[in-house]
């Protein structure tokens, strides 16, 4: 599906990273780890390769919100490669008070998070945009969630300690508006941006959470982190090469 091609995918080693990361090696593509933690980034690199049997895995120790970091690495790629396919901003960068409840989030905390992360993938497609347009071709997928298109049921987190944190549908609607607006502004450069939505991701939450949260849904609830991997292995193949500017929503039902 995507043989030969050389895809990026900032927080590679978290996740939902990892998982991108095994569906690009499974039909045929150079997936590159960019990560800010070299600790993790690396082990996941090795795991990942002896787990897949393959030499295709590469690490970049990146970090999204530097100028410096970004023409770097894309530097360090196209000597390496001689090209880049695609970029998937799937990092997510957030300070240390990020996730409290609407009444107790401070002011700076909030703008903090947005430049962090919002902020962050601006900066990486705009740099990474700038790179393709030399190239003549290029391809960039965000991460938003379902968050971003409907409005918070926060029903489905009582009687739990969690939340659905304010910074998170600001930073994930204005992802999916920053994604139509890079697509219409790339107007003959061969460039494509598109965004997935996923619904809930299934990371060992509590069980009173999970049976709220799937009863918001129409088969399976809470999704398995490789539910995304066809829509991603899609955006990035030639299959798709006609869709441009669009959010695809995976999320068993949950935002009807």
């Amino acid at each position: 599906m995507i043989k030969g091609q050389v895809v990026v995918i900032t927080g590679g080693a978290g996740l939902i990273g990892k998982e991108f990361v095994k569906a690009v090696i499974n039909n045929g593509g150079i997936a590159i780890i960019a990560d800010i933690n070299i600790e993790i980034g690396t082990k996941v690199k090795d795991t990942l390769s002896n787990e897949l049997n393959t030499h295709n895995i590469d690490f970049v120790t990146l970090d999204i919100t530097s100028k410096d970091s970004l023409t770097e690495t894309i530097g360090y790629l196209n000597q390496k490669y001689g090209k880049i396919d695609a970029l998937v901003n799937n990092a997510y960068p957030r300070n240390k008070n990020y996730g409290k409840h609407f009444f107790d989030v401070e002011y700076a905390d909030f703008c903090e998070n947005l430049n962090l992360n919002l902020g962050g993938y601006f900066l990486a497609s705009q740099q990474f945009a700038l790179y393709f347009q030399q190239q003549g071709f290029g391809n960039i997928i965000n991460i938003s969630s379902i968050y971003g298109v409907i409005a918070p049921k926060f029903e489905v987190y009582d009687n739990t300690p969690m939340s659905m944190p304010v910074e998170y549908a600001a930073i994930k609607s204005a992802l999916l508006m920053l994604t139509q607006y890079m697509a219409k502004y790339f107007k003959g450069m061969n460039i494509r941006v598109n965004a997935i939505s996923p619904g809930g991701i299934f990371d060992h939450q509590s069980e009173p959470f999970l049976e709220s949260y799937k009863k918001q849904c129409l088969n399976k609830g809470m999704l398995d982190k490789s539910d995304l991997q066809g829509t991603l292995i899609y955006l990035l193949s030639d299959m798709s090469r006609y869709v441009n500017g669009q959010n695809i929503i995976v999320d068993d039902g949950f935002s009807l």
